[in-house]
């Protein structure tokens, strides 16, 4: 393990934004300066490359665990199951949905899950609240005023690439109309295109128009392709529709768009034909619970949450195939002897993103201590320009980001300064980053606010202590080009590691573990008085003083074995990501 004592690395502290408008923010270096000089003594910490507060050095915390998982950790065979699980277009209680829930079961119970005492597997089942939706097939033409017919995008197997064709809840369909690119211009017949996305409110004042159908190559900001290529052009945002859907729907790419406009420009007119074939089916809404059983508070949980639906490789195939590999290596450690059983257990679910952790809330016989969503794990740096981030649950940072934080191109969501409740999750994830970035010293990760839309967000509202792992910005991120060529097996062996030396390292906390992470929280208390102070913020340092005090009692609460009974309740009226 590689130390520093003196001086500030740039890639650990970057300096982030305009932190006030007379003065630049301070630079690394000023930052860990100023730091220093408020508390002589800091304790040495880990170099890595890492963005965001530092670590203390030593063999304790996370450091018990990650090691052992990244080395057990199967790469291959995680890609092998993100490649099974990314041949279906998977929904809520689809056809692929269940396949892949299936799959994960079946190897699960290979390695002793549900015929182990210490090792359980459940599928557990609810009522959907819509019919279950698989796409069959789907057409887009283009047809010219001489006859011509091009086509545009075509779907004729779950795996082909433009899939995300058809958002979720899209109808069957076969007609063909006009095209109109304006909404008040649409008249009976026509089909409207438009480069806006389409909602409820939208698609409702169309069918009152008269459109047979609905077209749309919306994209995001953050889906432009960051090499300055065009390979967003293409791109075909995937996209949820209301149930029932107003109208026939469908996703197209950019350059779809610009086709068509190119054909209205040419002749003047131009017809749009969409068939669609799709199946409706009342099914139960599936949830496969796994738990490592505690040995000696099995009563309470440390649940790691992994979604299966929304077609996407990275989104998340590399979640559920992250989360089942580290799962495999764990109870292998366990099963060895290597690592001894934790004491409280660990709860691994994989479902319906959100729904899954609402269920999970609603049946536990096991109090939640804290919670992790396992999120887009396994983006290749090279092929999307994301890298491994660590959305920590609602801080003073949510109220005012100063370096070394940011926020994403996702974008902060307003956090009541009251509703903040102080926790040492974040400190134990970011040691884990940093023990597993010692392990690969070229891995690029980084932390930042709250900002909320996945798993996380359910056990924020109910009390309880979460935290996100994920990647980002991935240009790729909810449309067609989402697939396994942008996946890296490696870094699906990095992110696990880093997930579940977080799971572990609270499952079975010790008292040796506290005067590490007592000791890199005092270097991150130093490093957010001196930026607040630096920007003459006192209600913000104020707000810090408090967070630190609490997490502080949160860790000690947690390694040196005191009860803190959770809350269990959840909230509703979270979104999704």
């Amino acid at each position: 393990m590689r130390v520093h004592v003196f001086g500030a690395s740039a890639a650990i502290l970057a300096a982030a934004a305009t932190i006030a408008a007379c003065r630049a923010a301070p630079s690394s270096d000023q930052l860990v300066e100023l730091a220093r000089r408020s508390e002589n003594g800091l304790p040495m910490r880990v170099e890595s490359a890492h963005r965001g507060p530092f670590v203390a050095v030593g063999t304790s915390g996370t450091a018990r665990f990650a090691r052992l998982v990244f080395e057990e950790f199967q790469p291959e065979r995680a890609l092998a199951t993100a490649t099974f699980v990314d041949q279906f277009y998977r929904e809520p209680g689809n056809e692929g949905f269940d396949a892949c829930l299936d799959h994960v079961a079946a190897a699960l119970a290979e390695i002793g899950f549900g015929s182990d005492p210490r090792f359980t597997l459940a599928l557990r089942e609810s009522p959907l609240e819509a019919p279950a939706w698989t796409p069959v097939r789907a057409k887009l033409e283009l047809a010219l005023p001489d006859g011509r017919r091009e086509l545009l995008h075509e779907l004729r197997d779950p795996e082909d690439p433009d899939r995300t064709m058809l958002p979720h809840n899209a109808p069957s369909a076969d007609v063909e109309g006009d095209v109109c690119v304006k909404l008040e211009d649409v008249r009976a017949g026509s089909v409207w295109v438009t480069e806006s996305p389409l909602d409820r409110e939208s698609l409702e004042r169309a069918r009152e128009l008269g459109a047979v159908a609905a077209l749309s190559a919306s994209l995001e900001k953050y889906n432009v392709d960051p090499t300055g290529g065009e390979r967003h052009l293409d791109a075909v945002q995937y996209r949820t529709m209301p149930y029932p859907c107003p109208l026939p729907v469908a996703q197209i790419s950019p350059r779809s768009f610009r086709r068509i406009a190119q054909a209205l420009e040419q002749h003047g007119r131009a017809r749009i034909a969409l068939q669609a074939e799709v199946r409706y089916a009342e099914r139960p809404l599936r949830t496969l619970v796994a738990t490592i059983v505690g040995a000696t508070r099995p009563e309470e949980a440390v649940v790691v949450a992994a979604h299966v639906q929304e077609p996407g490789a990275c989104d998340n195939a590399s979640g559920v195939a992250t989360v089942l590999e580290s799962v495999r290596a764990t109870a292998g450690l366990i099963r060895e002897g290597r690592i001894e059983a934790p004491a409280r257990s660990l709860v691994f679910l994989w479902g319906a993103e959100i729904r899954q952790s609402r269920l999970w809330l609603e049946w536990a016989e096991r109090a939640t201590v804290a919670a992790i969503s396992a999120d887009m794990t396994g983006e290749s740096q090279t092929a999307t320009g994301a890298i491994q981030l660590l959305e920590r649950a609602p801080d003073p940072a949510s109220v005012r980001a100063l370096p070394p934080d940011e926020h994403t191109a996702w974008g902060a969501s307003e956090v009541d300064p009251e509703s903040i409740r102080p926790s040492g999750l974040a400190i134990v994830a970011h040691t884990a980053l940093t023990d597993v970035g010692v392990l690969s010293p070229q891995w690029s990760s980084a932390e930042h606010p709250f900002e909320g839309g996945s798993d996380h967000d359910v056990f924020q509202g109910a009390g309880i202590p979460a935290v996100l792992f994920w990647h980002f910005p991935d240009f790729a991120y909810h449309t067609s080009l989402d697939r396994m060529a942008h996946v890296d097996a490696e870094e699906m062996q990095r992110s696990g590691a880093a997930i579940l030396a977080t799971a572990l390292a609270v499952a079975d906390p010790r008292p040796s573990d506290l005067a590490r992470y007592l000791a890199s929280l005092r270097w991150e208390q130093e490093l957010r008085l001196a930026a607040s102070r630096y920007v003459g913020d006192e209600a913000l340092a104020e707000r810090w003083r408090a967070w630190f005090t609490g997490a502080r009692q949160w860790l000690r609460v947690q390694c040196l074995g005191l009860r803190d009974a959770p809350s269990v309740k959840p909230e509703a009226g979270v979104g999704s990501r």
